[in-house]
């Protein structure tokens, strides 16, 4: 991949000093990309994302081996806040608006970090009404009382109004609706083709993930078991039977990467 925006080098998270959650993980994102994470509950999505914006201390985590290069810098010990300034923006899983203020005063909250004045920041306000015109029309509405899909909206437009290069969007369609996950979906395509805003996504709909992403990554168990271009993850068949739901085996089925070892043995064997 070319022009490398991020480079995430065989890293070791902790936590707490002594439960290993990731280990050895290796990723790249490009300048101008879409990338997923993919992979069931528990398998470390969240855990790479929150190593990348440096959110892992207030989990009482760290990252105890291997780098993290933003356009080849080191940043592993940044302040998350740092991290927003050179434009890496997360949006947790769960949406995390502030219940009590109106959307606009939520999507405002996004831009603390700007020194551009308020003139500038308007325009971005604008913008983002732009894409989420559903935003437009509830601005004036205390967060609480709008719908999850307003409410991830709502997420994603705040971390457009810090400017980022690059958004960390962590299970994005969780507890929506299919439509209003497709919706959020096209505004993540929009937002990267007309902006060339950079995502690096966690994803358990994998179907959809793929649909959207360039390139995807599959962990297992804090470990990468399989990446590639988007388009021949969806039609490998592993992937298929694993994740998209496509293949035989009922609730027994192993692990991934116990099948793909199991394949290689009788390979070997054979």
């Amino acid at each position: 991949m070319s022009n490398i925006l991020l480079n995430v080098n065989g890293i070791e998270v902790i936590y707490n000093h002594v439960i290993l959650v990731l280990k050895g993980v290796s990723l790249q994102v490009p300048e101008g990309g879409v990338v997923a994470l993919l992979g069931g509950n528990g398998a470390g999505k969240t855990t790479t994302l929150r190593a990348v914006s440096n959110l892992l201390a207030g989990e009482r985590g760290e990252v105890t081996k291997g780098s993290i290069e933003l356009r080849g810098t080191r940043i592993e010990k940044m302040t998350p806040a740092e991290m927003v300034r050179r434009g890496v923006v997360q949006v947790m899983e769960g949406r995390h608006c502030f219940a009590h203020l109106t959307i606009e005063e939520n999507l405002l909250t996004g831009a603390y970090t700007r020194t551009d004045g308020k003139a500038a920041v308007a325009r971005t306000l604008e913008k983002v009404y732009g894409y989420f015109p559903r935003l437009k029309t509830r601005r004036g509405s205390q967060a609480a009382y709008t719908s999850g899909g307003e409410q991830q909206m709502c997420a994603i437009g705040r971390a457009l109004m810090a400017e980022p290069k690059m958004v960390l969007l962590d299970e994005p369609s969780m507890g929506l609706a299919p439509q209003i996950v497709e919706e959020v979906f096209e505004i993540v395509r929009d937002l990267n083709q007309k902006e060339r805003t950079t995502f690096l996504l966690a994803e358990q709909n994998t179907n959809m993930a793929l649909r959207y992403a360039d390139y995807g990554y599959i962990l297992e168990n804090g470990r990468i078991v399989m990446d590639g271009e988007a388009k021949s993850l969806r039609e490998n068949e592993d992937v298929k039977e694993f994740y998209l739901g496509m293949g035989g085996g009922g609730d027994d089925r192993r692990s991934f990467r116990e099948v793909k070892s199991y394949k290689r043995r009788k390979r070997w064997l054979a």
